[in-house]
């Protein structure tokens, strides 16, 4: 006997047709005027796409990676103008991507922000590992973008208070 996949149908009929999948493009659309360009970096979906939407509304381009291996593949074919990391992702988490994009000599002056919890710990080995800023999750998406638009013209962010956690790794160590 055939297998149910040949066995003949009415005419017309899909048999046995399976999709496949459109190959992942960590891009996101092209945002035409763009004021910059950002490397988004967590190993969740979901915010990633927070993060993506938030900076898209305020005419970013975004770029998306799912891990640190991830981001250094993308930094240098996207040249991103700010990478945001998350701390605790597979593969390579974001205080030791920091570390790797600062000893290379093509992305050591890249703006990096971390944004996560921001405990004490996730805080000193982002410092330790030459991150500019910080985001406290949950934020606000103004905090967000602020935190971006600093980064792309390298002022200082205000210093970490509370709930934010914005801040430049130097003052944080203070």
């Amino acid at each position: 006997m055939l297998p149910a996949t040949l066995r003949a149908t009415r005419p017309g009929a899909e048999v046995g047709k399976t999709r496949t999948q459109p190959r992942f493009r960590p891009y996101s659309r092209s945002v035409s005027g763009a004021c910059g360009r950002v490397l988004v970096v967590d190993d969740n979906k979901v915010i990633r796409q927070l993060i993506r939407v938030n900076l898209e509304l305020e005419g970013f381009e975004v770029v998306t990676a799912a891990d640190g291996v991830e981001c250094l593949d993308l930094v240098h074919r996207v040249l991103p103008d700010v990478v945001t990391l998350d701390v605790v992702m597979p593969r390579l988490d974001g205080p030791q991507t920091a570390a790797r994009l600062r000893s290379d000599p093509r992305t050591r002056h890249l703006p990096v922000a971390i944004i996560s919890a921001c405990t004490s710990y996730e805080m000193d080995s982002g410092i330790a590992a030459g991150v500019d800023a910080f985001l406290a999750k949950p934020f606000e998406p103004t905090e967000l973008v602020r935190l971006v638009q600093r980064l792309m013209v390298r002022e200082e962010p205000p210093s970490p208070t509370g709930r934010q956690g914005a801040g430049t790794a130097e003052r944080a160590a203070g």
